[in-house]
């Protein structure tokens, strides 16, 4: 049973191996995200006034209803789904032809790890096949650990069993928008506010270059904010902010709950993932193609 069993750990680990690669590269770029953030943050000051002022600007008829901030970066996005989005330097507050490279290295990393060339379902089946391969792992038993090539793969994937598991199960969680959270608090469409107007509200209780993001969802305006190196939603009204459900499998996943230290460990374990697939690989075609004695 347990060489059926490595048998087929292998072949579903070689079938999966290009997609899972990409996904663990692009899942260790990512995890620096919250870092660039929070120190981001931490550098700069940016009140409503300036915002507002970039908005008056840029968005002279009022329709943009999304705004981003990347302070780490010095540039912002305002714009709509419909019509685009607009590069900003807040410096300046000159338009630019599209944001810095560590920002655009974040975004098609964002964009790759979550969509894959706009095969979402290649990413869900990957993960699930990830978690597979665990199991399987995991039932044919204790390994011994030696020195080895072999002796590390096993030694990294009992050893590092916790995050390895955490990671793809919250994956799965998103990609099928479980949250294990209330929805936001309603508010009366009445009291939305413009953009202008919700920048103005966020930035009578926080330094806006803490933000993320405003933009409107399902029938919110939100806003998303680095609060104490927690990323916290709140829905925006013309007078409040109104905080929201924690949506632990987005904290967990993306490793933004608690400072550094979540960020480090999910680096750690998109690291823990690379070297079981580069390991895995390695073993494979060192079996496969060495010199095999002639037959008699």
């Amino acid at each position: 049973m347990k060489m059926w069993l490595l048998r087929l750990h292998r072949w579903v680990a070689l079938a999966l191996s290009v997609p899972l690669m990409i996904l663990f590269v692009t899942g260790l770029i990512l995890s620096f995200e919250p870092i660039l953030i929070d120190r981001g943050a931490d550098q700069t000051s940016l009140s409503a006034d300036q915002v507002k002022t970039l908005i008056a600007k840029h968005d002279p008829d009022g329709k943009a209803n999304t705004l981003m901030v990347r302070a780490y970066d010095g540039t912002a996005s305002i714009g709509s789904r419909r019509d685009g989005m607009k590069h900003i330097d807040i410096a300046s507050n000159e338009q630019v032809a599209s944001p810095g490279m560590v920002a655009r290295l974040m975004q098609s990393s964002r964009q790759l790890h979550e969509h894959l060339f706009d095969l979402s379902w290649l990413v869900i089946g990957s993960t699930i096949g990830l978690l597979f391969l665990i199991f399987v792992g995991v039932v044919m038993g204790w390994p011994r650990l030696r020195n080895s090539l072999s002796g590390w793969h096993k030694g990294t994937g009992w050893f590092g069993l916790p995050l390895l598991v955490l990671s793809p199960l919250t994956g799965l969680a998103l990609a099928f928008g479980i949250s294990f959270a209330p929805p936001p608090p309603p508010v009366d469409a009445a009291a939305w506010p413009n953009l202008s107007e919700a920048v103005q509200v966020v930035g009578a209780k926080h330094d806006l270059s803490h933000l993320i993001w405003i933009r409107p969802r399902g029938n919110q305006m939100l806003a998303r904010l680095d609060d104490g190196g927690e990323m916290k939603v709140f829905a925006v009204s013309r007078e409040a902010l109104l905080p929201t459900a924690r949506n632990w499998p987005r904290l967990l996943h993306e490793g933004n709950w608690m400072g550094m230290g979540p960020a480090l460990a999910n680096a750690a374990t998109a690291l823990a993932f690379l070297v079981l697939l580069v390991t895995g690989a390695w073993i494979w075609v060192r079996r496969t193609f060495r010199r095999r004695p002639a037959r008699a």
